[in-house]
């Protein structure tokens, strides 16, 4: 089974693009990193254990529940404790991914309609390429994230400005990729670019 590799910067509409693909291409399987991340953060005893130990109990509610935009603040401000919570969360991730890829490499009959995306922001950043047979780059410019950021997200400028300026810069990520998709404009823009690498991956 092929693997791809999907990444980009943030609010550059990698998730909305793997949507794409997936409708595209039925056979498609999905693993994202954000929401293992988000799984991770939920309800791992270790993960929130680690998470505590390190960035004390400030980052939690009355009840327990890890404050994510508290610990976002913290970690998007000083660059050693973003370095500190990627040293706790990206291990179990890359086992996550690296385990199914493992897994599907491995099966007697691999089909030839299936296919594996893992979309994984810090591809590059983590040197992961060498486990995937192509990487696909989603980007847009650096106005148009910082936008998404705060309309959408509703960041303040200068948290957008640190998230954009954590990631390896998008030309970066281009040059490395094999392929790459530009998403600045309206989705239906997005949707014909997965159709035609879809045509080209899937044929």
């Amino acid at each position: 089974m092929p693997v791809l590799g999907i990444t980009g910067g943030i609010a550059t509409g990698k998730t909305l693009f793997t949507s794409c693909l997936s409708s595209l291409f039925p056979g498609l399987r999905i693993f994202d990193s954000d929401r293992c991340a988000r799984e991770l953060t939920t309800s791992d005893p270790h993960i929130l254990g680690a998470i505590r130990n390190h960035f004390g109990p400030g980052v939690f509610d009355a009840s327990g529940v890890l404050q994510r935009s508290a610990l976002r603040a913290i970690v998007f401000a000083d660059p050693a404790e973003r370095k500190a919570l990627e040293a706790i969360l990206h291990p179990a991730i890359r086992r996550s991914w690296l385990d199914l890829v493992r897994a599907i490499r491995e099966e007697e009959q691999p089909s030839g309609n299936a296919w594996l995306a893992v979309d994984i922001p810090l591809l590059f950043e983590t040197s992961a390429e060498p486990h995937f047979d192509k990487v696909i780059v989603v980007a847009c410019s650096a106005a148009t994230q910082r936008s998404r950021l705060i309309e959408n997200r509703h960041l303040t400028p200068a948290l957008a400005d640190s998230m954009i300026a954590s990631q390896l810069p998008l030309a970066a990520k281009i040059d490395r990729a094999d392929f790459a998709v530009w998403n600045d404009g309206l989705p239906a823009a997005l949707e014909a670019q997965a159709r035609l690498l879809a045509t080209h991956l899937f044929s």
